[in-house]
């Protein structure tokens, strides 16, 4: 009978445990993380990390008390221009032998409003981790007609400054901004 009540115990305490809080994770074909900087102070140049994994563990409907982790394969760079990806991945900026991986975790969510908030974390690049906040709207939730799965739409946009992160210090800002635009769009399936 022992027996019985601690199998019956822990079975309740591992289903209250997972309704307690939810993972969700990004939807690979619906999910993209972009950059902008401008170069030379007249042009923008837009590129993206292709191979990246985001994760939220959250126990509210609402996403209110979501936290949010992203790691980005820092080899993955895509500016569409093939010499200027390998200079991205070299010691110049990214490092990406010695750096393989960039890292944000966030460790806040204040709400500023009807489904925007601010997102408060830690970005981790080249080495250097630094608090940075940014901003994150929460764009709802649907059932995907195809794959009959709960999906959560976020988009995520700030700005953070490469020389923080050590990040093309040759490279002084009349040639490449030092502020650098961040935009995440993803789609997030339970």
């Amino acid at each position: 009978m022992k027996k019985l009540l601690v199998i019956l115990f822990a079975f309740f305490s591992l289903t209250a445990i997972a309704a307690i809080s939810s993972i969700w994770t990004n939807d690979d074909a619906h999910s993209q993380l972009s950059f902008t900087v401008s170069h030379l102070g007249i042009a923008d140049v837009t590129g993206t990390f292709n191979d990246f994994d985001a994760k939220i563990t959250t126990s509210k409907p609402d996403f209110s008390d979501a936290t949010f982790e992203l790691t980005a394969k820092t080899a993955s760079i895509d500016t569409r221009v093939e010499d200027r990806d390998n200079h991205l991945k070299s010691a110049d900026f990214f490092d990406v032998a010695k750096y393989p991986t960039l890292t944000y975790k966030s460790n806040s969510l204040k709400k500023q409003g009807k489904n925007n908030y601010k997102l408060n974390g830690n970005l981790t690049m080249n080495g250097i981790t630094k608090p940075v906040t940014l901003d994150l709207v929460y764009r709802g939730t649907v059932e995907n007609p195809m794959s009959k799965k709960q999906t959560a739409g976020f988009q995520v946009t700030g700005t953070i400054k490469r020389s923080d992160f050590n990040l093309g210090s040759g490279f002084p800002a009349p040639m490449i901004s030092d502020e650098v635009r961040i935009k995440a769009d993803g789609e997030f399936i339970q």
